[in-house]
């Protein structure tokens, strides 16, 4: 994972006839709300097992679905003043308790709540199930993409070598930055790990912040995520889902939900699989062509899972060679 802040919706008839399931003749009680299915509903086991035949044995299909429906409790409410003061608030959807997990030392003095000030909340339960079914497996099929490249070791064009890697190789590397909020342990190590190879001391913490509700888990014990592949793939789901401080998410791009502002107009910015690679990694891959093969292998591989899925994208903005990356 690249650097961040320091800091499946069946069709509508289908969701009729499930919630006309609870209702008894003559009765007047409100009928129960469908469940919303999560990605889990069409990307089975056997669909898992297939994609990544090479895998590490570490990650598993049951670690994936854990994963997806314990960070799938949890909403997070990220506050803004200007684009470095924070507020954070995440919600227990199981309990309804909302706590404040972050709130910078700034927030409350009156030159801070003079900056600009904007919202944006998350539910991570909308992972790869927000929208319809053709939406959701083209946004699994670009996630998929991502932490396949991230974690191949393989022949490159067969695209069957994804999690094979549960960190990046060079394990010198201390990825440690200077960080008042998230700052690092003494003798810990905050190189790449995990789907997404989450890295340096300000990403772990913010990662362990929202997935937790406790900066100090990661923060002290990095090697949670290559210990327990439920952690890997909740770190894995937090990016994918969260802002970063000038980006949207991974999942906005492709659940359609973000529009380009000028500024990115500007800059080639365009919505498709391409500006996720601007998100994941933008600043090495993008901008520079289309003959770059770490952009051209992520783009190769959410063709393969698009196929996958049954579904197509065939208006697709895969590449970010003239896609300026964000600063």
């Amino acid at each position: 994972m690249r650097s961040i802040i320091s800091v499946t919706k069946l069709p509508a008839i289908l969701l009729v006839s499930l919630s006309l399931l609870s209702f008894k003749c003559g009765s007047t009680s409100t009928p129960a709300l469908a469940e919303k299915p999560s990605v889990t509903s069409f990307f089975t086991e056997k669909y898992f097992n297939g994609f990544f035949p090479m895998r590490d044995k570490f990650y598993t299909y049951a670690a994936f679905v854990k994963a997806v429906q314990q960070l799938g409790q949890i909403k997070l409410k990220v506050e803004k003043r200007s684009v470095s003061i924070y507020k954070l608030t995440r919600t227990d959807k199981k309990t309804g308790i909302a706590k404040v997990i972050r709130q910078d030392d700034e927030w409350e003095e009156n030159w801070a709540k003079a900056k600009p000030y904007s919202v944006v909340e998350i539910d991570y339960g909308n992972f790869c199930s927000e929208k319809d079914l053709i939406t959701n497996k083209k946004e699994l099929a670009a996630f998929l993409a991502h932490i396949s490249h991230e974690t191949r070791h393989g022949e490159n064009g067969k695209y069957n070598d994804g999690l094979m890697y549960t960190h990046e190789l060079n394990t010198t590397l201390p990825y440690i930055s200077d960080n008042d909020t998230y700052p690092p342990v003494k003798g810990k190590l905050y190189y790449g790990r995990g789907p997404l190879q989450l890295s340096y001391n300000g990403n772990y913490g913010y990662a362990s912040d929202c997935i937790f509700g406790d900066k100090t888990i990661l923060l002290n014990n990095p090697d949670l995520i290559t210990t327990d592949a439920v952690v890997a793939f909740e770190t894995a789901i937090y990016f994918w889902m969260t802002p970063q401080t000038y980006k949207p998410s991974a999942h906005n791009v492709m659940a359609d939900n973000w529009k380009p502002n000028a500024d990115d107009v500007a800059r080639g910015r365009t919505p498709g699989f391409g500006m996720t690679i601007n998100i994941v990694n933008g600043a090495e891959e993008c901008n520079k062509g289309e003959a770059v093969f770490a952009m051209t292998d992520r783009a190769g591989y959410y063709q393969y899972f698009l196929k996958k899925l049954g579904v197509s994208d065939n208006n697709c903005q895969c590449s970010c060679g003239k896609m300026q990356p964000y600063q």
